[in-house]
C-alpha cells in the first residue's frame, strides 16, 4: 500500500502535487522558463513595456539587470498566470559567473513578483554542464557565447575555479564584424587563464575538450575555428541555445528534494 507523502516530503516531479518549481534563465536576449508540470514554457525576447508609453525596453544589458521593476513586470506577464493558483514555487535563476552580487540581488528581487517560496541561483557555466550530462570530477572549460556577453569558465569538481568575461557577443556580429572577433576574444581569454594557472587544471580542461553553449555555439565557423586556434577539441551542448535553462530544470529537479530546501507546503490549486 502507497502512502501519500507527508508535510515536507515530496516525490520526484511531475508526480509530486505539493509544489511547483521553475527554471529560468533571464538572458540579455531572450528569456526562457521551464516549469516542473509543463517542461519548457518561454523561449522569448527579453523586453518590457513601459507603463507611460515609452515603447519597448530591454531590462538586462551585456549581463546585467539595469531595471529591475521592468524585469518584474517583464516575469509577471510572462509567467503568473502560467502557475498553479496561489502556488509558492521553488525558483533556480541561472546567473552570468561575472555578474557578481549585483545580478543576483536584482535577480531576487525581481523574481518575488513570483511569490516563489525559495530562490536558489546556480552559475550559468554550472547549468550548462548539467545538460550536457559532463563529467565533473575532471576539471572542465565552459565557454557560453551569448548575444552580448560571451564568458569562458573553468569548472573543477563542479565548482568556478576562474573565469573570464567579454562585453562582446552574436549580436555584435555584421557584415563589418566578423565572426573572427568572438573567436579572437575567447582564445585570448583562454591563453590568459593558462598563463595565470599555476597548475595543470586549465591545460588539462581546454586538451579534454572545451564545452560551447549560448547562440554562438550554433554558427560552425565559430566552432571550428575555436577548434583550430585552440588546437584541442571544441564540442557544443546539444540544443546550446537552451543549455543553461535545460541545465537549471535538472538541478532544480535535484534541489526539489533535498533536505535543505524542503519545507511544508500549502497544496496547489488551479
Amino acid at each position: 500500500m502507497t502512502t501519500a507523502p507527508g508535510p515536507g516530503r515530496h516525490r520526484p516531479w511531475p508526480r509530486c502535487r505539493h509544489c511547483c518549481g521553475i527554471a529560468l534563465d533571464l538572458g540579455s536576449s531572450r528569456t526562457r522558463a521551464w516549469t516542473s508540470d509543463r517542461g519548457m514554457i518561454l523561449d522569448v525576447p527579453t523586453v518590457t513595456f513601459s507603463g507611460d508609453g515609452g515603447g519597448v525596453a530591454g531590462p538586462v544589458r551585456r549581463g546585467a539587470i539595469v531595471d529591475t521593476p521592468g524585469t518584474a513586470r517583464m516575469l509577471d506577464r510572462l509567467l503568473t498566470h502560467r502557475l498553479p493558483r496561489l502556488s509558492r514555487p521553488l525558483l533556480i535563476l541561472t546567473a552570468p559567473v561575472l555578474g557578481g552580487m549585483a545580478f543576483r540581488a536584482e535577480a531576487r528581487v525581481a523574481v518575488e513578483t513570483l511569490r516563489p517560496r525559495t530562490v536558489l541561483t546556480v552559475p550559468a557555466a554550472r547549468a550548462v554542464a548539467a545538460a550536457a550530462g559532463a563529467d565533473l570530477s575532471t576539471p572542465l572549460l565552459v565557454v557560453d557565447l551569448g548575444a552580448h556577453v560571451t564568458e569562458v569558465v573553468l569548472l573543477t569538481d563542479g565548482g568556478v575555479t576562474d573565469a573570464r568575461r567579454a562585453a562582446l557577443g552574436t549580436s555584435d556580429l555584421d557584415g563589418l564584424t566578423p565572426s573572427t572577433r568572438i573567436v579572437d576574444a575567447v582564445v585570448a581569454m583562454v591563453t590568459t587563464m593558462l598563463e595565470q594557472d599555476h597548475t595543470t587544471q586549465t591545460f588539462d580542461a581546454v586538451h579534454r575538450g572545451t564545452l560551447l553553449a549560448g547562440g554562438g555555439a550554433l554558427r560552425p565557423e565559430i566552432t571550428y575555428r575555436l577548434a583550430e586556434h585552440l588546437h584541442a577539441p571544441v564540442r557544443p551542448v546539444p540544443a546550446p541555445h537552451t543549455a543553461a535553462v535545460r541545465g537549471a530544470a535538472q538541478l532544480l529537479a535535484a534541489a526539489h528534494t533535498h533536505p535543505s530546501v524542503l519545507s511544508p507546503c500549502p497544496p496547489t490549486t488551479g
